[in-house]
C-alpha cells in the first residue's frame, strides 16, 4: 500500500501550485466579469448600446434555446441517464446550453456584437474622475487616475470636449476587433462537449478547458492597442495563463445563462476593459519605477530597491 508521501506530489510541486493559486486569487481576474456587470449597470451612458442589441439578442437566444430544448434535451437526458442517473437532468441541461452557446456565437457574436464590444471596451478607458464619482467606489479606484485615452487614441480619434465617454470616441482609424473569430475555439468547444458525459467532474472540466481557450480573446483589443507582436502576446498570455483561464471560465458560465447570454457578452467587455486598465497601470508604474532608478543612477544617486 502506498504511503501518504508517495501519494502526495513533491514539496516543490505543491509550492508551485500554491503560488499559482495565490497569484490567481490576488489578481482577482475571475472577479472582473462580475465587476463588468456592476460597471455596466452603474453607467447609463452604456445603455443605448444594450438597447440597440437587446431585441435581436433576445430573439436569437430564445429561438435557438427553444429549438434545442424542445428537440434535443430529452434525448440527451435519456442517453446520459445510462451513466449519470438522476444527475442526467442537470448535465443534459449544461450540454444543451453549451451547444446553444456555440450556435449563438456562430450566428451572432462574431458578426453583430463584436463592434459593440469594441465600443464598450474603448469607452471605459477615457473616463476621468470629474465625470463620474468613482472615488467613492474602491472597486473602481483603478480608473481614478489620468484616464487612458492616450492609448485608445492610437487606434481611434478622441473628442476630449465631450462629456459622454461614448461621444468621446471617434471612428476607428484602424481595424477594430474585440475578439477575432476562431475556428479552433469553436472546434474545441464541440470536441469538449462529450466531457459532459462524465459524471460530476465532466461539466466543470468542460467549462475550464473551454474558458482556457476563450480567456485571452477577451483582451485581443488590449493587445491591439498595445501593438504587441504575436510573440509578445504569447509571452504576455503565458505569464497570466491561469488568470485568463479563470476569467474565461467565469465569462463562459455567464454566457450559458439562458436569454441573458448576450447581455453578459456586453458586460464582460466592460469587465475585460477594467482588468486591462489595472494591467496598464501596473505596467506604467513599473516603467516609472525603472525610469526613476535610471535617472538616479545617472545623477550618481544610489537607489536602494525596496525590501520584499
Amino acid at each position: 500500500m502506498a504511503s501518504i508521501d508517495q501519494i502526495q506530489p513533491p514539496a516543490h510541486e505543491r509550492q508551485r501550485l500554491l503560488a499559482k493559486s495565490k497569484v490567481v486569487i490576488e489578481s482577482q481576474a475571475w472577479l472582473y466579469p462580475f465587476k463588468g456587470i456592476y460597471y455596466f449597470i452603474a453607467h447609463p451612458f452604456l445603455y443605448p448600446l444594450l438597447r440597440a442589441r437587446l431585441l435581436p439578442c433576445l430573439i436569437l437566444s430564445t429561438i435557438v434555446l427553444l429549438i434545442l430544448f424542445t428537440f434535443t434535451y430529452l434525448p440527451q437526458v435519456a442517453f446520459l441517464a445510462i451513466w449519470h442517473g438522476p444527475l442526467a437532468w442537470v448535465n443534459a441541461a449544461f450540454l444543451v446550453l453549451g451547444e446553444g452557446s456555440v450556435l449563438i456565437s456562430l450566428l451572432f457574436e462574431a458578426w453583430l456584437v463584436d463592434a459593440t464590444q469594441v465600443t464598450i471596451f474603448d469607452s471605459v478607458w477615457p473616463l476621468i474622475p470629474p465625470l463620474f464619482n468613482l472615488d467613492s467606489d474602491p472597486s473602481f479606484q483603478v480608473l481614478v487616475a489620468e484616464g487612458h485615452a492616450d492609448l485608445v487614441s492610437t487606434a481611434r480619434a478622441i473628442n476630449a470636449g465631450e462629456i459622454n465617454p461614448l461621444k468621446q470616441l471617434g471612428k476607428p482609424s484602424k481595424s477594430a476587433t474585440y475578439a477575432p473569430f476562431s475556428f479552433i475555439q469553436i472546434a474545441e468547444a464541440i470536441l469538449y462537449l462529450p466531457l459532459n458525459l462524465i459524471p460530476i467532474v465532466g461539466t466543470p472540466l468542460f467549462l475550464i478547458l473551454t474558458g482556457h481557450r476563450a480567456g485571452p480573446f477577451h483582451h485581443w483589443r488590449y493587445f491591439a492597442l498595445q501593438e504587441l507582436s504575436r510573440k509578445e502576446k504569447r509571452v504576455f498570455v503565458h505569464r497570466r495563463k491561469w488568470q485568463y483561464t479563470w476569467f474565461g471560465t467565469v465569462a463562459l458560465v455567464l454566457q450559458l445563462i439562458p436569454v441573458l447570454s448576450m447581455f453578459f457578452l456586453l458586460t464582460t467587455a466592460a469587465g475585460s476593459a477594467l482588468w486591462a486598465v489595472k494591467l496598464e497601470e501596473k505596467r506604467q508604474a513599473t516603467e516609472d519605477e525603472q525610469r526613476d532608478m535610471l535617472t538616479g543612477q545617472a545623477a550618481g544617486i544610489i537607489v536602494t530597491p525596496p525590501e520584499p
